[in-house]
This record gives structure tokens, sequence and C-alpha cells, in this order.
């Protein structure tokens, strides 16, 4: 008993106690500096990022090399790298954000059994329809006015706005976060818009090098400050990818399959392969 009143002995433990107390505390402060470091770094590379993917709107009309028939080798392989992220990383995604959404209470779909498929065959059928009316204006363009042929370019550009901000948007808020995740949907992003733009600058010709680059451009780091300013909940997230992998689908899918662009298969099957290796084995 007496060893219980010891001064030394509670000196000492307390020391000791102290001394735990003390470096659980600094641990502490070293892991959430840590995660704000972290926070902090993806913060900014998905800034540079969202700047880069809007340079590749405002630069791709000066790579005249990719203005070629035969189509251009590198849009074929950037249209294959595109779709190969859809299908190895983007699908998979989507398959847990159906769970997620199935056990989302009082969610706006939740009464679908497919919901998340269903949101991304919309994407696709959206698209699809915007380039079916694209394709009845240029067909009839000496028949329309000047007012409905600007009607039809700003349709075109403002969906595609939504899509590059829904884009500059994701860049902040994945369903899967970390660098290796934000680098992954950079490059297949920057790929595709390679894609994209060259579609676009075909249709619209110098009223897209006037104005709707710009646009483009613009509607990316838009949605990059929302995602920066906003958070919404998983299910949001999953009905948001899912739209995203569809379109993509389409966009990527209505560039190389026309005879009219004698697509390179090889460049779109060396693309697909190289970059659905990269995401398997990252």
């Amino acid at each position: 008993m007496a060893r219980l009143y010891n001064p030394c002995f509670q000196t000492r433990h307390g020391a000791s106690l102290q001394s735990l107390l003390f470096l659980s505390t600094i641990r502490v402060f070293a892991i959430a500096q840590s995660l704000v470091l972290n926070s902090s770094l993806t913060t900014l590379l998905s800034l540079i990022f969202a700047i880069l993917l809007a340079l590749v709107h405002l630069l791709g009309g000066k790579m005249r090399f990719l203005d070629a028939i035969p189509r251009s080798q590198w849009l074929s392989f950037a249209g294959g790298a595109s779709v190969a992220y859809v299908f190895v990383h983007l699908l998979p995604e989507l398959n847990q954000g159906q769970r997620t959404i199935e056990q989302t209470e009082g969610f706006a779909l939740a009464f679908l059994e497919s919901h998340v498929y269903l949101v991304a065959l919309l994407g696709l059928t959206v698209f699809y329809g915007l380039e079916h009316l694209v394709k009845l204006y240029r067909q009839n363009q000496h028949k329309l006015g000047n007012l409905l042929s600007q009607g039809i370019f700003w349709l075109h550009i403002g969906s595609f706005s939504l899509y590059n901000l829904l884009i500059g948007y994701l860049l902040i808020h994945r369903e899967e976060p970390g660098l290796e995740s934000l680098l992954f949907f950079f490059i297949a992003m920057a790929l595709h818009f390679f894609v994209n733009d060259y579609g676009l600058r075909e249709h619209h010709q110098d009223a897209y090098h006037r104005i709707g680059r710009w646009v483009l451009a613009g509607a990316i780091l838009c949605g990059w400050a929302i995602g920066q300013a906003t958070e919404i909940s998983q299910a949001a997230l999953a009905v948001l990818f899912a739209f995203l992998g569809g379109g993509i689908i389409l966009n990527v899918i209505k560039e190389e399959l026309p005879e009219e662009r004698q697509s390179r298969f090889w460049a779109f099957a060396l693309g697909a392969i190289l970059y659905a290796g990269l995401l398997i084995l990252g």
C-alpha cells in the first residue's frame, strides 16, 4: 500500500502519461496536417487539370495534323482510350453507385430497379438526339434562315457547355477520391476533348472558332468553381457519372463509325487496350 502513495511513483507515471498524451497529440496533428496537405494538393491539381482541359478547346484548332482524311490515328487512339475509361473504370463505379442509390431513402429515382444504367442510357440518347438534329441542320442548311441556324448552333454549344460543366465539377467530386483517380479521369477527359473539339469544329467551323470554343473552355472552369463551392450526395454523384458515361460512349462512337471518316481501327483498338491495361494495373 505504501507504493500507492509514493510521490516518485506518482511523478514517474504522471510524466509517462503526459508524454503519451503529448505524443498522441503530435501524431493526430501530423495526420491532420497530412490530410490537409493532400486535400490542398488535390485541389491545386484539379484546378491545373481544369485549365489544361480548357486549353484543349482553345488550342485544338491549331493542331492541323488532326484535320485529315483518312481520320488521324491520334483521334482514333484518343477515342479508344476514352471508351476504355468508361468500360473499365466508370461502369464498375456505376455498379457501386447503383447500390448507393438503392440504399438512399427518398431518392427521386429509387423506385427504378436499374436507374443508374437508365441514366447512362439517357446520356447516350440525349447526345444522339442532339447529333441527329445537327445533321438535319447541315443537310438543310440552305433552306433554313439565319435565326434558326444560330439557334441550332447555340443548342449544340449549350448542350456541350453543360457537358463540360459537369466534367469540370467532377474534377472536384469523384466517386473514388485521391490523386490517382483524378489523374486517370483527367487523361481520359483530355483525350475525349480532342475528339469532341474536332467534331464541333467540323460542324460549326468559323462560328465555333470565334465563339464556341471560348464558351466550352469557360464552362469547364465554371464547373470546377461550382464543385469547389458546393458538395452533393453520393447518390447524386453516381447519377452524374452515369449520365457522363453515356455521353462519352455516344460522342466517341459517332465520331468513329461514319464511313466518310475512314477511321483507323488499329489506332482505336491500341488506345483502348493500352489505357485499359493502365487502368487495370493502376
